[in-house]
C-alpha cells in the first residue's frame, strides 16, 4: 500500500479485526477478554470495531489474555493493508 492511501483508521480496523478472530479461536466473550485484559468491556468492543487508536500497553494486555505474543496480533497486517 501506498503511504498516501494509508490511514490510521485502516490499522485501526485491521487490528481490531485481529483481535476478534484470536479472540473468537479462543472461545471468549467480549466480555470474558475484557476482563482478563483488565479493562472495559465496551473499550473492547470499540477495540474490536476499530474505533480506537490503541497503545502498546493495551495491546500487551490483550496479549497476555489471549496468551500470545504481541507480535501474533500484529503479524501480516502490513501485507493485508
Amino acid at each position: 500500500m501506498h503511504l498516501a492511501n494509508f490511514t490510521s483508521m485502516d490499522l485501526n480496523k485491521r487490528i481490531g479485526e485481529k483481535i476478534k478472530q484470536l479472540r473468537l479461536e479462543k472461545n471468549l466473550s467480549q466480555e470474558r477478554l475484557a476482563g482478563l485484559s483488565e479493562i472495559d468491556r465496551t473499550y473492547m468492543q470499540s477495540i474490536e470495531k476499530g474505533e480506537r487508536n490503541i497503545s502498546i500497553n493495551i495491546l500487551f494486555k490483550i496479549s497476555k489474555a489471549l496468551d500470545i505474543k504481541m507480535s501474533t496480533i500484529l503479524e501480516n497486517i502490513e501485507n493485508e493493508l
